[in-house]
């Protein structure tokens, strides 16, 4: 179940929000645990158990390490514990190919092992529950008595599928108490619908360009439509994740909590550094609180900075994918923060704000054609094809073919909105009287335009599942 699927605006939805503000204060987050289970029992009903283990595991682990006297035995365990989950079925896959790659190269008949399925959002919820047990054996919270309260915490519907990664001690007073009112209901309404159609009239009109362009053979492609394609995937990517994220944002604030931020027009910035400052907010935070720094960060020697860098993004990249694809996309950035700490930095100070931008943007395109590609021999071609070694343009695959006037206004609208342009604008719609007679009509017309994209029942991916 989607947000942006039909079952979940028109049935569980508003379902939810009508129990939960019918029943007493003190019934809200049994309602909302038991909801946030079915949400993820419709798509992984197989691997509640698993949910459900994991919340009392790590909410029994909490209090153990709250009052153990060997409190960092206590905390391996449990994080332990989380990562031989995560490790096994993320990655239990990746090890028996590799594997079986180096035995087939010496000859040894291959390991036989069944195929592990990816539960749904186990990167997420498994990230979640490590901040809290490091949270609380670092003393900044108090471990949590109510094991329904860290089941809410851990599996919240809302965040629960593609995040934001929230912080135990970011949302643990909202667990306990927390405010509703019309201005949050609306504020949260108005943040959904903005997420939806970013989601639905933006993301999905380029996905379907990159998804074209990428399933022809890379080979066979030109520089045009090679170009064309990491684009319009480049800008998919965000416009979908960043519209989930409003949309758990704004849900959160329907139910009364306050979630990060997750994106700050990463696009715009001039250096990976700062992108990585503005891109997916709360995993750089989580990966720099609870694994940067633990490793020494940046007061150690510059070679044991360089190690804990670029330990940082393969662990990164290995987070969002079990392929070496990944692997590669997390070092590439990680190798050019490193570059950007040292003369190179310097020099790139120096260049025209300009050609600042513009290094980004090539740097952290070439980083997507490692992401979306299947194998790393399908990313080497690509890459042969953007400079231009299949020539412009093959006239098999004319671009036309592959460019609808929907996808031209989605990237129009998502190269604007990429801008603070937007900013400014939402600040106007948001000023008094006037604002809202501007924010109304444009609210309906996104809504009724998001409403019209899921009744046609069309092309309605969305790329974060798959991590």
């Amino acid at each position: 179940m989607i947000f942006s699927s039909t079952i979940f605006l028109f049935a569980f939805l508003p379902c939810v929000l009508l129990a939960y503000f019918l029943v007493p204060y003190r019934w809200k987050n049994l309602l909302l645990l038991l909801a946030s289970l079915f949400f993820y029992a419709w798509g992984e009903l197989a691997y509640t158990l698993l949910m459900i283990v994991s919340i009392l595991w790590n909410s029994f682990m909490g209090r153990i390490i709250d009052s153990s006297t060997r409190k960092k035995v206590a905390l391996a365990l449990g994080v332990g514990v989380n990562l031989v989950l995560l490790g096994y079925f993320k990655y239990a896959n990746f090890l028996v190919d590799n594997i079986n790659t180096l035995l087939a190269s010496l000859d040894v008949p291959p390991l036989e092992a069944e195929p592990v399925h990816l539960p749904l959002g186990i990167s997420f919820f498994t990230f979640q529950a490590i901040s809290y047990l490091v949270d609380v054996y670092r003393r900044q919270t108090p471990s949590q008595r109510n094991p329904l309260n860290v089941g809410l915490y851990i599996a919240m519907f809302p965040q629960l599928i593609a995040g934001p990664i929230v912080r135990y001690q970011t949302v643990a007073q909202q667990l306990v108490k927390r405010r509703h009112c019309l201005v949050n209901m609306e504020r949260g309404v108005i943040r959904f619908i903005y997420g939806l159609a970013k989601k639905l009239l933006i993301a999905n009109p380029l996905g379907e360009v990159a998804d074209g362009l990428f399933a022809l053979p890379a080979d066979q492609l030109g520089a045009l439509p090679a170009w064309i394609g990491i684009i319009a995937y480049s800008l998919q990517i965000y416009f979908d994740f960043s519209g989930y994220s409003d949309m758990a944002i704004g849900l959160g604030l329907m139910l009364g909590f306050t979630f990060p931020e997750n994106f700050n027009y990463p696009y715009i910035a001039r250096t990976v550094r700062e992108f990585w400052r503005r891109w997916h907010m709360s995993l750089t935070r989580w990966l720099r609180d609870y694994l940067y720094i633990p490793l020494g960060g940046s007061r150690v020697s510059e070679p044991r900075t360089a190690v804990n860098l670029l330990t940082v993004f393969l662990l990164c990249g290995l987070w969002h994918g079990a392929s070496w694809t990944f692997v590669i996309w997390g070092l590439w950035h990680g190798i050019f923060i490193l570059l950007e700490r040292w003369r190179f930095g310097d020099a790139l100070r120096h260049l025209p704000v300009v050609l600042q931008h513009g290094y980004l943007l090539l740097v952290v395109i070439i980083g997507w054609v490692f992401f979306r590609s299947e194998t790393l021999g399908d990313a080497i071609v690509y890459l042969g094809a953007l400079a231009g070694l299949q020539g412009w343009e093959n006239p098999r695959h004319p671009i036309q073919l592959y460019i609808t006037s929907e996808a031209l206004l989605a990237g129009g609208a998502a190269i604007f909105l990429s801008m603070p342009l937007y900013a400014r604008l939402r600040g106007l719609l948001e000023d008094g009287v006037g604002g809202f007679a501007l924010r109304l009509p444009l609210l309906a017309v996104l809504l009724y335009g998001s409403l019209m994209k899921i009744s046609s029942g069309t092309y309605n991916p969305f790329i974060y599942f798959r991590f």
